[in-house]
């Protein structure tokens, strides 16, 4: 199936120590924050 979707999930890091943040963390920091697209490969 090459045309079948991976599902991503959203997620934002601070770009200070490499660590998640909440997404609401994010808003407040977005000179210190980055929001990334995870891929999911499907489980078998």
């Amino acid at each position: 199936m090459p045309n079948a979707k991976v599902p991503k999930q959203t997620s934002h890091r601070s770009s200070r120590s490499g660590r998640f943040v909440t997404e609401r963390y994010a808003k407040g920091h977005p000179s210190t924050t980055e929001r990334e697209r995870i891929k999911h490969p499907e489980r078998k």
